[in-house]
């Protein structure tokens, strides 16, 4: 099993794999926020997977996003792959509102973080588990 960067795995709750990818869920209830971490080890950037890997992170990261857009009925939907602080390759999805907090402005360093309570991350991982991400498999440790 690939780890996933310290960083990632102190912002974030682990909530399951995809066929590639570990999904995360930022700890910030400000935002739907999403990330797909490919289980390949030393890859920083998506142009280094495999072509194999590379559709399927495009396949997986398609799915999650209908998905998300589909649970959550956002205004549109922000993908970003920065990796400035994470060197790991990462593929942010988050589901943006016309009334959330940084609209229209990207999120970063907007507003505190404001972390999940537990019946909330309960009522998420809920939702993958039962709505069928195809694919989704929930994280033993969840």
């Amino acid at each position: 099993m690939t780890e996933i960067h310290e960083r990632l795995a102190g912002d974030c709750i682990r909530l399951g794999r995809l066929q590639l990818s570990h999904l995360l869920l930022m700890n910030d209830s400000n935002y739907p926020w999403f990330i797909l971490v490919p289980a390949r080890d030393g890859i920083r950037e998506i142009y280094q997977l495999e072509t194999g890997d590379r559709r399927q992170l495009l396949d997986e990261s398609c799915a999650l996003s209908e998905f998300i857009m589909r649970s959550y009925k956002g205004d549109k939907l922000n993908l970003a792959a920065l990796g400035n602080q994470v060197p790991q390759l990462h593929l942010h999805h988050i589901v943006r509102y016309a009334s959330d907090p940084a609209w229209p402005a990207p999120i970063w360093g907007r507003h505190p973080l404001r972390p999940y309570s537990a019946s909330a991350i309960n009522q998420i991982r809920n939702l993958f588990s039962g709505a069928g991400l195809a694919g989704y498999v929930a994280a033993a440790d969840a």
